[in-house]
């Protein structure tokens, strides 16, 4: 009994430990992320009232490359790999500058049209808060580290207003296959004090309720798992043309603020080729989209092209504003091709690309929910899980640790990062079956042609 009474205590300090902590960090993520989000826009309104403000992307990528490779190198690309790098190599310890200099360099980039998020930069100066933090406070290693995996949620949840996405964000993408349960309190209470604290500030998100008019339908289903095939291959597409661009980026030998002048000079030219519609965070795209307007049915294909120029050649922002444009424009041309419903297939797109990209299935599911209501949700579990499966084990995110592989048939490193990972191995199973099966095909060929040759 004594026994019993002893852990309760400790479990109760150790929620009342972790609430105090959790608040704070969710206060001083909200007011950093609000104070981004706020010059963000201010920047992107002044910039828009020019007509060819785009202009000056070189220019701007260049000085973003200049300030990044000057003060902080940490916060260069879209900043949420580099955070996840950091809780697994460094215990959580982030450059001080890393927060001031991701402010300013994302805003940069965008302001003038650079194709990235918001995301990338929040959870960056919400971890490199909260890494501040946790050293003000001079708390254990372990503590640390929890401290700035509460950045990461409450960062997230102060950019889309989802705060239960936030906080299961934060402890569902460190490691594929593996969730953080221990951290699952700590991370929704800071995820939810942020999510407030940036709208008690004047930060507003965009919502849109989803009606079922019929209920559930078979045949709707069947279509939605059919669409999670399609939203898987859309997330391979923006992984490897992400990953292409960033290796060809390393090939060019010159300084690396001069990639941003040729960067920035490439997606000028898109422009005049294809269209403004790609620059940006593209929001208002996404919301024709999710509002059933018609959309150029290769829209996804251009956004992975100028968000991937952007990001590799000096840009700093993040990558997930330019998923959901992805997910939100492949699910409204997928509409488009089979005459589905627009509307539905969009939101589907938007949180299933979303899923399959980053290796966040329940992330999705959840954000999908709070954005568009829990009607619809049962179509959403469908779209996440064939994408988060078919998308295999790659992600935007190279500095994911893999856990778990997502066949018991394919065999991996297990708590390899997702970037250094070998080809996978088919040891047992279905796959195993098919291999044996090709194997088969091959010696009865053989045994064919030698027929022929003796005959």
């Amino acid at each position: 009994m004594k026994k019993l009474a002893l852990e309760e205590v400790v479990l109760l300090i150790s929620i009342i430990k972790w609430t105090i902590l959790s608040i704070v960090t969710g206060i001083v993520v909200g007011l950093g992320a609000a104070l981004f989000l706020i010059a963000l826009d201010g920047g992107i309104r002044l910039a828009a009232a020019k007509q060819y403000y785009f202009l000056l992307l070189p220019i701007a990528l260049f000085l973003s490359s200049f300030l990044i490779k000057w003060l902080a190198p940490e916060a260069e690309g879209h900043g949420t790999e580099k955070v996840i790098g950091a809780i697994h190599d460094d215990g959580g310890k982030i450059n001080i500058l890393v927060a001031p200099v991701k402010l300013i360099t994302a805003i940069i980039t965008i302001m003038f049209g650079g194709s990235a998020g918001k995301e990338g930069p929040c959870v960056q100066i919400g971890a490199g808060l909260a890494s501040t933090l946790a050293n003000v406070l001079k708390v254990n290693q372990e503590d640390y580290r929890k401290i700035v995996i509460c950045g990461v949620s409450a960062g997230f949840a102060a950019v889309f207003g989802t705060p239960i996405a936030g906080a299961l964000f934060a402890v569902e993408v460190l490691v594929l296959g593996k969730i953080m349960h221990e951290m699952l309190f700590p991370t929704m209470v800071a995820a939810i004090v942020s999510f407030q604290t940036t709208k008690y500030c004047g930060v507003s998100y965009f919502y849109k309720q989803l009606y079922l008019v019929d209920g559930f339908q078979e045949s709707l289903f069947l279509k939605v798992l059919l669409s999670g095939l399609f939203f898987g291959i859309v997330a391979i597409i923006l992984v490897e043309v992400l990953s292409f661009c960033e290796n060809g980026a390393k090939k060019i030998r010159i300084w690396a603020p001069l990639k941003g002048l040729l960067g920035g000079t490439l997606l000028i030219l898109l422009v005049f080729l294809t269209s403004e519609d790609y620059l940006g965070l593209g929001t208002e795209v996404i919301e024709k989209a999710v509002h059933g307007e018609t959309i150029f049915p290769a829209a996804f294909l251009l956004k992975i092209v100028f968000t991937s120029i952007t990001l590799s050649m000096g840009g700093s922002g993040g990558i997930l504003t330019p998923i959901l444009f992805i997910g939100s424009t492949a699910g409204s041309a997928f509409a488009a091709i089979c005459g589905y419903d627009p509307v539905m297939f969009a939101a589907l797109g938007m949180v299933a690309v979303f899923a399959g990209a980053n290796n966040t299935p329940l992330t999705g599911v959840i954000m999908f929910i709070e954005i568009f209501g829990p009607e619809a949700s049962l179509y959403a579990v469908a779209a996440c899980a064939v994408s988060y499966l078919i998308s295999g084990h790659r992600s935007v995110y190279p500095t994911q640790l893999l856990g778990m592989t997502k066949s018991a048939s394919l065999q991996l490193p297990l708590m390899a990062d997702l970037g250094s990972l070998p080809k996978a191995q088919v040891c047992t199973g279905p796959g195993k079956l098919i291999f044996r099966i090709k194997k088969l095909g091959v010696f009865f060929k053989k045994i064919q042609e030698n027929f022929r040759q003796t005959f």
